[in-house]
């Protein structure tokens, strides 16, 4: 029996860095790169564009097809949704704020788990989000859920959008980074805690390239255990 692609889940809560660590990750090992976040943006902006939002009357299991169905593909840096580039649409911190309420709706999460387990195929893949190493991918090979103090958190998420020129206020996003943390921490389906055998990575006053060199000396002996396990078997 073949094994299936091996998977290197990268967890934590919102601007901690875990998109730039995966992508960089993704690249050094050769990895195809799954952004579960964006994904729930995804379907948010889907849905949004709709003008259903977290509290529009709808029954479950139409939200568990349209998000098993979600046409949502990752295009070297293009986020697309159907036919359109949706990689600075998703990034609203409006939508960003429906992403995280949908979150917290089981149907929309058992769709969205389908779509997540099609990213998984050879040679391997770098998963980031809030549940991979729990959930998603709970036998990924290396599961890391990086940290970083939350203000810090909210300066990085602010330098990020007034690069894009966009207007924002520290304390507002620092409001909204905390709220987010609490529902994403709170909520009853997948909510936002370490696996049990993830490595727990402070990032706070890491550069990436730092983390990166980390995370990559964990994969390099968690690979190798793997591999002396099947040897044995």
């Amino acid at each position: 029996m073949s094994m299936p692609p091996p998977v290197l889940a990268i967890d934590g809560p919102t601007a901690s860095g875990k998109g730039s660590l995966s992508r960089l990750l993704a690249q050094k090992l050769g990895f195809h790169y799954l952004d579960s976040g964006a994904i729930y943006r995804v379907f948010a902006l889907h849905l949004d564009r709709q003008g259903i939002g977290p509290a529009s009357p709808m029954q479950e299991a139409d939200l568990e097809r349209i998000a098993a169905q979600l046409p949502v593909r990752f295009h070297d840096d293009r986020i697309e949704l159907a036919a359109d580039n949706a990689s600075e649409a998703i990034r609203d911190e409006r939508i960003g704020r429906l992403a995280s309420e949908f979150a917290a709706n089981p149907a929309v999460r058992r769709g969205l788990l389908q779509r997540q387990w099609a990213f998984r195929t050879a040679p391997g893949l770098v998963a980031d989000g809030r549940d991979m190493g729990t959930v998603v991918f709970p036998d990924a090979i290396l599961k890391v859920f990086l940290i970083a103090d939350v203000e810090e958190r909210a300066r990085r998420r602010t330098k990020q959008l007034i690069e894009k020129g966009i207007s924002v206020n520290f304390r507002d996003l620092l409001a909204d980074v905390k709220a987010r943390d609490a529902r994403d921490s709170s909520r009853e389906t997948a909510p936002l805690v370490p696996a049990a055998d993830a490595h727990i990575l402070d990032g706070s006053h890491l550069s990436i390239d730092e983390s990166a060199q980390q995370v990559l000396k964990w994969w390099l002996t968690a690979s190798e255990r793997v591999a002396l396990s099947d040897h044995r078997s």
